[in-house]
């Protein structure tokens, strides 16, 4: 079942993570020039990990347990991210490197929240069909 909200949420989630990423640079660096995540082999793989995960988390949609587990293994890879980013902001000295931070820092935060409304709404159809399942 396709036309689920949930569907929505994974949807909004790829787009951040494989589609946003060649939009918002990472940061500046000393030059002024910006650094968009291609750039950066690690966080661009995590980025496109993360998509990859949200459209196969889609098309799991007749087993809703392994959906749900998709979606916190997600969640994790993208605070993975985050973490990756806050510590190359903070660890390289000076105005070495990262010049001025980008809003393409700042999009698994956005993608998480999509990931987290998805499992929620997994979560309501499981229990929906469990209670269903009380009654027969």
């Amino acid at each position: 079942m396709l036309q689920r909200i949930q569907t929505l949420y994974l949807l909004a989630a790829i787009i951040i993570s494989a589609g946003l990423i060649f939009v918002f640079p990472l940061w500046e660096n000393a030059n002024g020039e910006p650094v968009y995540a291609q750039e950066q082999m690690i966080a661009f793989g995590m980025f496109l990990a993360s998509a990859a995960m949200s459209l196969v988390s889609i098309f799991m949609f007749k087993n809703r347990k392994l959906q749900f587990v998709l979606g916190r293994l997600n969640i994790i890879l993208n605070l993975f991210l985050l973490g990756v980013f806050v510590y190359w902001s903070l660890s390289l000295p000076g105005e070495m490197e990262i010049s001025e931070k980008g809003i393409g820092m700042f999009l698994p935060i956005v993608s998480i929240v999509f990931l987290v409304l998805a499992n929620k709404a997994i979560k309501k159809d499981e229990d929906l069909v469990k209670s269903v399942d009380r009654l027969r």
